[in-house]
């Protein structure tokens, strides 16, 4: 159940990621373009200064239309760092307060969060500070233990309002304990990266655990009947109530198009049966190659 005084109570069902704006190889006027076009649109947007350039793009863009919600990657191993990472985004993009911030716990942070030490819960002194009003924490199937220990022990919830992790029909980054716990508590999520960075007609050709993946859900997709591979996506994750939205990236208008015109809140879940075997495939896929995959490996 999320927080009924948490910021993501009023978050747009898509969220515009990004990291394309941070492309130099597209100029850098096409790149403002599409992000006062998803401002425009009323979308939230996720984004870091780990993408190139896209904070100095959306600086760009606010001036020139509006302040939109935001969700900030911020990290890593102390409150000061967070803190430090907070004021060094927010002057870059100029804006004084963020929506969300992104926790990339480590170090003894993480520990303290996953212990339910004081230590992490001083976070919460940013948003005291009005540096920020929630907090998601940032997951990857060699990190689950963390959110599954405080979610088992209760405090998960002191500190932040909900997980955010890829969740499509190819990758679901948490191991399966810590799924089978959110599924039981409907722990609130947000859904990273809609479509997996493509089409499933290019995916299934990639050389690398994606495309032997898309393979496996092709057969799938032509079954589902949705027109589109950005469909089949958005239904799939709305069969899951406690996703509140999803984060897609994209630099070309026709694609931003795509996720605007297919929201979260309008489409019906895929039907039960492929909906099922994608939830077998993805038990498999995570037993069998995510859960001993090395950091920054997938």
């Amino acid at each position: 159940m999320l927080n009924p005084d948490s910021a993501l109570n009023s978050v747009s069902s898509y969220v515009y990621g990004t990291t394309r704006l941070g492309d130099e190889s597209i100029p850098f006027d096409d790149r403002v373009a599409i992000a006062k076009e998803a401002i425009n649109n009323g979308v939230w947007i996720h984004t870091s200064d780990q993408y190139g350039e896209a904070l100095k793009v959306l600086n760009h863009a606010i001036r020139e239309s509006r302040v939109p919600n935001q969700f900030f990657k911020v990290g890593w191993e102390s409150v000061d760092q967070i803190r430090q990472s907070m004021i060094s985004q927010l002057e870059t993009i100029g804006l004084g307060e963020m929506t969300v911030g992104q926790l990339c716990l480590g170090g003894g942070l993480a520990a303290a969060f996953r212990d339910g030490d004081d230590a992490a819960f001083e976070l919460n002194e940013l948003k005291s500070e009005g540096r920020v009003d929630s907090f998601v924490l940032e997951v990857f199937p060699w990190i689950s233990h963390v959110p599954y220990e405080a979610l088992s022990k209760g405090h998960a919830s002191k500190l932040i309002d909900a997980l955010i992790f890829y969740l499509n029909p190819l990758q679901r980054f948490v191991t399966n304990e810590l799924w089978d716990l959110i599924v039981k508590q409907q722990f609130p999520v947000v859904a990273m990266r809609t479509v997996c960075g493509g089409d499933i007609r290019s995916l299934v050709s990639r050389d690398n655990y994606i495309g032997g993946r898309a393979r496996e859900v092709r057969p799938l997709f032509d079954r589902s009947g949705c027109s589109t591979w950005t469909e089949f996506c958005v239904r799939f994750v709305k069969g899951f109530p406690f996703v509140l939205t999803t984060v897609g990236s994209t630099a070309r208008g026709e694609n931003l198009n795509e996720f605007l015109s297919i929201r979260l809140e309008d489409v019906e879940p895929l039907p039960a049966d492929i909906h099922e075997e994608l939830l077998a495939l993805q038990r498999k896929w995570s037993d069998e190659v995510d859960r001993h995959a090395e950091p920054w490996t997938m």
